[in-house]
């Protein structure tokens, strides 16, 4: 449907004609449109909808005192099913280290939280298929697990700021949602997070677009592909700076992908926007002290360097 809406405004209604420029950039915008907003709406309301049954109080509960390698699985797990703003880093860190879940477990959270994005996953799956969309999580998730258990086995808790040890957050009493609640729930933060993201999807489709419709086919072949053996760090260093949530790197990533860019450097690239954004950096300094985050930084810098180079070599 969403193709043969593109082909009636591209073809029939503008008249444009197949293979030039503008055409293509056309038809991959307004395909991409259609397309990811849907997608968008349909997937944050289911996943709303089972976020309902994990508040941040359940999840702290279930991670505390876990321990070791098993709790880094399952906070890397409850990640992906309970994602998180960078802006509710804080909180949910103090309330992981209050309640005694240890410093490692809850870096694995923290990691996969924002990583393994339960809406680019199904994007991921709606435009390339289950075996990108299984790659995507399930490297993730090795990312986030391996990355809290390093952190864990450094032993650094005296590199938290020392307040958060001070804190005793109050016991908060679980609420038993009914169905028409957690449908409301649902559907009201569908509608916040449409409004807030919908603008960014847009320019990313408009960017990807151009990508799709200008850039020469050998270009991203030749200097980001998998023989240029710096491609994958530099993807990483150039996607630490910028922000973004995951839905709106996914056009961008259609589109490099598309004019060949190796799968494991567009991995890498999107992993490093969603998992070392600077505003979350900028968030957890709040909460920890520079040499713990250079160490998160650095482990999770490396370790998606590790998986872009792992997929160059294997796919």
């Amino acid at each position: 449907m969403f193709a043969w809406i593109a082909d009636m405004i591209v073809y029939r209604w503008m008249n444009l004609s197949h293979g030039e420029h503008l055409t293509e950039a056309l038809h991959f915008f307004i395909y991409d449109v259609q397309k990811i907003l849907f997608l968008l709406a349909v997937i944050i309301y289911a996943v709303s909808f089972i976020r309902s049954f994990f508040p941040p109080e359940r999840t702290k509960k279930m991670l505390s005192h876990k321990r070791e390698f098993i709790g880094n699985i399952v906070a890397a797990l409850l990640g992906v099913v309970t994602p998180f703003c960078s802006c509710s880093a804080v909180p949910l860190f103090i309330g992981f280290v209050e309640s005694g879940v240890p410093l490692g477990v809850t870096f694995s959270f923290l990691i996969a939280s924002p990583m393994v994005n339960e809406v680019a996953l199904v994007l991921l799956f709606g435009l390339f298929g289950w075996k990108i969309a299984a790659i995507y999580m399930g490297t993730g998730l090795a990312v986030a697990v391996a990355g809290g258990m390093m952190i864990g086995r450094a032993k650094m808790e005296d590199q938290v700021a020392d307040y958060v040890y001070q804190i005793k957050m109050p016991e908060v009493e679980i609420a038993s949602l009914s169905w028409r609640q957690r449908h409301d729930y649902a559907w009201q933060y569908t509608q916040d997070i449409i409004k807030k993201v919908w603008i960014y999807v847009i320019v990313a489709i408009g960017i990807g677009g151009l990508i799709h419709g200008y850039a020469p086919e050998d270009f991203l072949v030749r200097y980001a592909g998998k023989d240029n053996l710096f491609a994958v760090p530099l993807a990483v260093l150039i996607g630490i700076p910028l922000y973004s949530n995951a839905a709106g790197t996914i056009p961008i990533v259609h589109a490099l992908m598309e004019k060949g860019m190796a799968m494991g450097t567009v991995l890498a690239f999107m992993m490093a926007v969603t998992a070392l954004s600077l505003p979350e950096i900028i968030i957890l300094k709040q909460v920890l002290k520079p040499k713990l985050i250079g160490l998160f930084v650095g482990i999770n810098a490396l370790t998606i360097t590790f998986v872009g180079y792992l997929f160059n070599a294997i796919l």
